[in-house]
């Protein structure tokens, strides 16, 4: 491309990616990047792509990263050259161990800068590593895209018509898939049984996914983000963590996601359990040996065949009965705890039209104490590397144009990622509720086993408590805010014209001083 004004590489470039079917940008503006943002505005102009703005970079990689999983399209994040690119590291690795479509289109000063420690100048080719691939024309879509452009600075605005700009189709094609295998692992008779885990799931899969479950009839663990959980809860191991754990299945068969509870890990050292998974990215979720095919479970599952009902065979989960009652008591016993407000969130929350679920008690909580009377179907949560990075920016960008959007996140969550609530402006607001639970922060840690020991200096530094004005916090970005310490003066926050920063304050954080 040497020669070549910068202006029409830009033109060049962007033409490429549009025709590939990336019709979003998310844009964060600076020197080197400007000519893109020039052409963006004038394809934009043109009615042939949406872009987004924001201020900073990591940030709107997970809102890109949110549209991706609205969409189930390209959504690419445009930056300047230097560190700006490498702000996009976090939202990267999400988006690789989520198998999204994420693209990175990053400006950079041209190629003999490299090396040179000048302004601005950093290695940007292959910064993203294995997390990222390089070859628009050999991208499939099953993960990030890192598009590198060496630009100069100035640039002269061409004559060129953006009509002729088509938007291209873009689709994931995982092949045929190859399911013999895993069937001769579901019909091999066991005498523990099986168990299925039903892990993060796209609303596509749903359906199959629902009645290869009531056809084989076997026990279930349902994360919320299936969008199962409630339609299964008559197979539903209840308090699973610790049923499965005294009780082993010989064979555990993971649908979608990485399941978020405590079991899952249990297995790395129940190697005699058998393990098969069956999920989008292709990854076993396990360090020790494990089976997994790739693909979309409403190909994967009809290719199995009507599965074979396994019949009763629960009778290997001692001490099942009367879990499911000592929750209910205890919830009414502790109602203005934090599994109390869960249940109470959960109520009003399930008739909203998504529900947003951070990293990562609020996930646990949720598929524990959330009520069971009303399917929720359209549960998100960012449990690739399950960080709390940009936890708020992946639920606007994934809930961008919807009514009555929930966000469940943890104190601390919410700080990591103050910068997303800039696209507050760019967003649906009518009955958008932003949940802080306002527990002191960190308090994952303290369901930790093996933290238990650590001294209290240690541990203070694990709970990284940061007490904040939310009241403050929400007026400085135009939300409404309500204050709740306890369930029954909470009346509901959904179903308003403004946005709802609503501050939760459980019993037990009150009295270290919490939400004050």
């Amino acid at each position: 491309m040497s020669g070549v004004s910068s202006w029409q590489k830009a033109v060049d470039g962007l033409r490429d990616l549009v025709q590939s079917g990336v019709g979003e940008y998310v844009v964060c503006g600076g020197a080197r990047n400007a000519v893109l943002l020039e052409v963006l505005a004038k394809l934009e102009a043109a009615g042939k792509v949406k872009v987004w703005s924001h201020f900073e970079e990591r940030s709107a990689g997970f809102f890109a990263l949110g549209r991706t999983m609205v969409t189930g399209k390209p959504c690419a994040v445009v930056v300047t050259s230097g560190t700006a690119v490498a702000e996009l590291l976090p939202s990267v690795i999400e988006a690789y161990y989520q198998a999204r479509p994420l693209v990175l289109l990053t400006a950079d000063r041209p190629e003999h800068f490299r090396g040179s420690g000048a302004p601005q100048a950093i290695e940007q080719v292959g910064i993203f590593g294995e997390y990222a691939g390089r070859d628009l024309g050999n991208w499939e879509g099953k993960g990030p895209l890192h598009v590198n452009m060496e630009l100069d600075e100035e640039f002269v605005v061409g004559d060129d018509r953006f009509e002729n700009f088509t938007l291209g189709e873009f689709a994931v094609d995982y092949g045929r898939p190859q399911v013999a295998e895993l069937a001769r692992w579901l019909r091999e008779p066991t005498m523990r049984g099986l168990v299925v885990m039903v892990g993060d799931l796209e609303l596509e899969e749903q359906e199959e996914v629902f009645h290869f479950c009531e056809s084989l009839a076997a026990p279930v663990v349902v994360e919320a983000s299936s969008g199962l959980r409630e339609a299964l809860q008559h197979l539903v191991v209840v308090d699973a963590d610790r049923v499965l754990k005294e009780n082993p299945p010989a064979k555990v068969l993971r649908l979608g996601g990485v399941p978020s509870g405590r079991f899952w890990r249990d297995l790395e050292d129940l190697l005699e359990v058998s393990v098969w998974s069956v999920c989008r990215n292709g990854l076993r979720g396990l360090g020790r040996d494990a089976e997994v095919l790739q693909g979309m479970l409403q190909r994967v599952l009809p290719a199995l065949g009507e599965p074979e009902e396994l019949g009763d065979i629960s009778e290997w989960l001692e001490g099942v009965e009367g879990r499911g009652q000592r929750i209910e008591e205890a919830l009414e016993a502790l109602p203005d705890s934090e599994a109390g407000w869960m249940r109470m969130l959960s109520v009003y929350a399930a008739v909203g039209n998504s529900v947003y679920l951070g990293n990562s008690l609020p996930i646990r909580e949720w598929n524990l104490y959330a009520q069971w009377e009303r399917p929720v179907r359209n549960v998100r949560v960012n449990r690739g590397a399950n960080g709390i990075d940009g936890q708020i920016s992946t639920w606007l960008g994934a809930s961008a144009g919807e009514e009555d959007a929930w966000g469940i996140f943890g104190d601390l969550t919410v700080l990591y990622d103050l910068a997303g609530l800039k696209m507050l402006g760019q967003v649906e607001l009518k009955g958008r509720v932003l949940v802080v639970i306002n527990n002191g922060g960190g308090k994952i840690f303290d369901k930790v086993p093996r933290l238990q020991g650590m001294s209290d200096a240690a541990k203070a530094w694990m709970s990284a408590e940061s007490p904040v004005d939310f009241e403050a916090l929400a007026k400085g970005f135009g939300m409404d805010y309500l204050r709740v310490a306890r369930t029954d003066d909470f009346d509901g926050a959904g179903n308003k014209e403004r946005a709802v920063l609503l501050e939760v304050v459980p019993d037990d954080a009150q009295g270290r001083g919490f939400g004050k």
